[in-house]
């Protein structure tokens, strides 16, 4: 009884995935893998075996979030798989097969363990899509010293150099102008004038010198 209750079970399953499990259903999701793109000359072939991958890891996700309610591979139906490596996949209950998983179950399961998703297959949110599920945006970045005050601190530091390099410039050209010029030398008191030779002619004038009869003019020293 049991071996025809799983023969039986085996023959309708894709009955069911055909009836469930349709392009641009309601409750159904494409996916589309580029792993070419993601990974180069080291891209791996999709086949079946990559495809159990997929549902296994799906059925893990949805039973994460379903509070580990029994999932497995056969809840996760698959059709229309193209070469291109796309196809579109439900989420049946596991109490009702014939029961699709309400929508925002699945995107959340999906979201909340994207990046478990994407590791199993060494791609990223790029490079494998799920259509219509946009990814759960990271956490904004925490900074122990708020952007606004280190940009204000910066402006203010440029203005501060700025006043203090025209204090100091002003201060420097308010000492040139005070400084002496050196003056040519010359005779401040006009008490005396300087020679050709640099020697005062006053002081010259001052010297006592001895008087030489021989070129005096008193007719006493001329007359025979």
């Amino acid at each position: 009884m049991r071996c025809v209750w799983m023969v039986c079970v085996l023959c309708l399953a894709p009955a069911v995935a055909a009836i469930l499990c349709k392009p641009d259903v309601t409750d159904g999701y494409k996916v589309r893998l580029s792993i070419k793109t993601a990974l180069g000359d080291d891209a791996y072939e999709w086949s079946k075996s990559e495809l159990f991958l997929f549902r296994a890891v799906l059925a893990f996700a949805v039973q994460r979030k379903t509070n580990n309610v029994n999932y497995d591979v056969s809840n996760i139906l698959v059709c229309d798989e193209t070469e291109r490596v796309s196809f579109w996949f439900v989420v049946t209950t596991p109490d009702n097969t014939s029961e699709l998983l309400p929508k925002l179950v699945v995107e959340n399961a999906i979201r909340e363990n994207r990046h478990r998703i994407n590791s199993a297959f060494l791609l990223t949110d790029q490079t494998l899509d799920f259509v219509g599920i946009n990814p759960t945006l990271a956490a904004p970045i925490e900074y122990d010293t708020p952007p606004w005050l280190i940009v204000f601190g910066v402006v203010m530091g440029v203005v501060c150099a700025g006043i203090v390099a025209l204090l100091v410039s002003t201060f420097l050209q308010k000492k040139r102008a005070k400084k002496p010029s050196a003056d040519p030398v010359d005779d401040e008191d006009g008490s005396g004038s300087i020679a050709g030779n640099g020697i005062l002619c006053e002081s010259i004038g001052d010297k006592d010198g001895t008087y030489n009869q021989g070129f005096t003019d008193d007719d006493r020293f001329t007359k025979l």
